[in-house]
């Protein structure tokens, strides 16, 4: 969930650690710091709160040398204060390490280490890696790094450097990312693939279990064992432009814009000749048919994906589909084997929850296929399939144009299983995808509304604002949704709460009897799904259930519905008809503007809400 930068090379390492550490704030942090090697000596600043901090002091006491790395850091082990953040130096001060991840076992290593005689200064877990490095250290950073590596419990990504080894940076990876970004005589460390897209886009991945140095002219990975490892850079198609905020004023609307293209894109590489490809699948059409249950697993927003997922499969396919979340799913023994396709969605692939529970499916035989947007990762290397959503860089920690490839994905997928299947005729098919083909000018119709800086939306959260200050802040927010747009409804809510803080839940619409209608009063805000569909009567009804106890609702609706415009309905927000089975794709749009102008109102942080990182790669 930190980040992590390293530099090698014949320029200042300083501006270029910044810039990195700068494209790596969406991870999350409350801290940051670099290490820069100077005349032999090492110069350390780190600070608690915003990189700009740290910038500010950079600026008051800089630091000249080639050779450095740095970290933001999201607290685990020890508050956040300057003595906590990263990186850490071993007593002797010759040799600096940062670190992502959680050491499990550093307690007990921590113990064994001041019995030895080393003393501590932070509460990290962190720390004890410096110390065994030392311990280690017989003139070769890189053999210290494998044996201190080989003792440490948990998930780690490390970057570190020695003194008396200038030009060599040494890195360590297990369940959390660490990547090498190849240059022209200079060389790089980082934990995201942004970091370092100014300078290359030649990378190499680094595994599980992997020790890789870097200097300014080579590169080199071996196994825990010492046994070098070949690896070829795989170049990265996207660039820098594309994590740029390009004139938005926050990622996280640049990123809701992008929507229509992104969809756009999918489609037109998925589709061709009226069939649907999955080159890097690699489910043979004999996988597919032995399936007879779908386990979807995933978390946050990718778990809502995936209980759309599970209507638009089952209604397909005809196989029983589950959803789990991915932290509840190893720990509960799931019951899958052999003729059990377990999906794994994640953003970042790296999902340290997801990619466990996808090693405890394989272990129970299943067949695994991933969904993920970050070519390479831990997800998409240990999965029998994958499907890359290719949605570019989402900067934004609250996940909006990720989520509706993730659904474009598993229409696709759905589609494409049900006709290998024989469980949806040549003409069923191509009806589906003539209607599935125009839904990027459906979100291109929705989101033109909402270019101009006034708009309804922005002008319901505007009200919003003004009744949560008159009512002391007591104001809640409901979200309301029944069959396909069900899990809308929860990731509406969830939108609403990353970034704006605000308390709000989603239910099914038909369960409000079940308990929350408890809580209607003129204090909740209920935000009601109610486009055109077979479930739209029903929804009218539960509209004025709320109405009678003096809630206010929002609602979604469909362009030219005036039967909803009878409902004295406080607020309505409008899209475009479309039928109910592709509606989520495109409804999910007003409720990501919803909570992002709500967040606004109240001069949030969009990009970077407290507390949460982008991806999570610890439990």
């Amino acid at each position: 969930m930190c980040g992590i930068i390293g530099y090698t090379g014949k320029k200042q390492a300083e501006p270029i650690l910044l810039e990195g550490l700068k494209r790596l704030e969406y991870r999350g942090y409350d801290s940051a710091g670099i290490a820069i090697l100077k005349n032999g000596t090492i110069e350390v600043r780190k600070k608690q709160g915003k990189l700009h901090v740290l910038a500010d002091e950079l600026r008051r006491l800089p630091i000249e040398g080639i050779t450095g790395i740095g970290h933001v850091r999201w607290a685990t082990h020890g508050i956040p204060n300057e003595i906590n953040a990263h990186p850490h130096l071993d007593e002797k001060k010759k040799i600096a390490v940062v670190h992502n991840g959680i050491i499990e076992n550093y307690q007990a290593l921590k113990k064994k280490l001041i019995t030895e005689g080393h003393r501590f200064i932070s509460d990290t877990d962190t720390e004890v890696i410096p110390h065994l490095i030392e311990k280690f250290y017989k003139g070769n950073l890189t053999d210290a790094v494998r044996r201190a590596a080989s003792l440490l419990k948990g998930s780690y990504a490390i970057c570190c450097f020695h003194k008396n080894e200038p030009h060599k940076i040494v890195g360590a990876r297990c369940d959390s990312p660490l990547i090498i970004g190849l240059g022209k005589n200079e060389n790089f460390f980082a934990s995201d693939i942004p970091a370092i897209l100014n300078y290359t886009q030649n990378v190499v991945f680094i595994d599980n279990a992997e020790i890789a140095e870097i200097t300014p002219k080579s590169y080199r990975i071996i196994n825990y064992k010492g046994k070098k490892i070949l690896r070829k850079p795989t170049r990265i198609k996207w660039n820098i432009s594309q994590a740029e905020k390009e004139g938005f004023k926050h990622f996280m609307l640049k990123e809701i814009f992008e929507q229509g293209k992104v969809t756009k894109n999918i489609l037109e590489e998925r589709i061709k000749k009226n069939s649907i490809h999955f080159e890097e699948l690699a489910l043979k059409n004999t996988d597919l048919k032995r399936i007879k249950n779908i386990a979807i697993v995933a978390c946050g927003t990718a778990f809502h994906a995936g209980l759309t997922g599970q209507y638009v499969l089952e209604s397909l396919t005809g196989i029983p589909v589950w959803v789990d979340t991915s932290s509840e799913f190893r720990y509960r023994n799931p019951i899958v084997g052999k003729e059990t396709l377990a999906i794994f969605i994640s953003q970042s692939g790296e999902t340290a929850d997801t990619l466990a529970a996808l090693r405890e499916a394989k272990r129970k035989g299943a067949k695994t296929l991933a969904i993920c947007n970050v070519l390479a990762s831990s997800i998409a290397r240990e999965s029998d399939g994958v499907v890359y959503t290719h949605a570019g860089p989402e900067i934004a920690v609250a996940s909006t144009k990720a989520y509706t490839a993730q659904l474009t994905i598993l229409y696709l997928l759905s589609m494409h299983i049900a006709r290998k299947r024989s469980k949806l005729s040549e003409k069923d098919f191509n009806k589906l995808l003539l209607q599935f083909k125009k839904l990027p000018h459906i979100l291109e119709k929705t989101l033109s509304k909402y270019r101009k800086e006034k708009n309804n939306i922005a002008n319901y959260a505007k009200l919003f604002r003004e009744y949560y200050l008159k009512m002391h802040h007591k104001s809640t927010f409901l979200y309301l949704a029944r069959n396909i747009n069900y899990p809308n409804a929860l990731e509406g809510a969830l939108k609403l709460k990353e970034i704006s803080y605000i308390s709000a839940e989603g239910y099914p619409a038909g369960e409000m009897k079940h308990g929350p209608i408890a809580l209607i009063d003129e204090n909740p805000w209920v935000v009601c799904i109610a486009t055109k569909s077979a479930v739209y009567d029903k929804m009218i009804s539960n509209i004025q259930e709320i109405k009678a106890r003096g809630g206010i609702v929002i609602a979604v609706a469909t362009e030219g519905d005036k039967s909803i415009r009878n409902q004295n309905i406080n607020y309505i927000i409008e899209i475009p008809e479309i039928s109910e089975f592709f509606s989520p794709i495109v409804v999910v749009v007003p409720l990501q503007l919803l909570a992002y102008y709500v967040a606004r109102e109240f001069n949030y942080d969009i990009d970077q809400p407290r507390n949460l990182a982008k991806s999570v790669t610890v439990e």
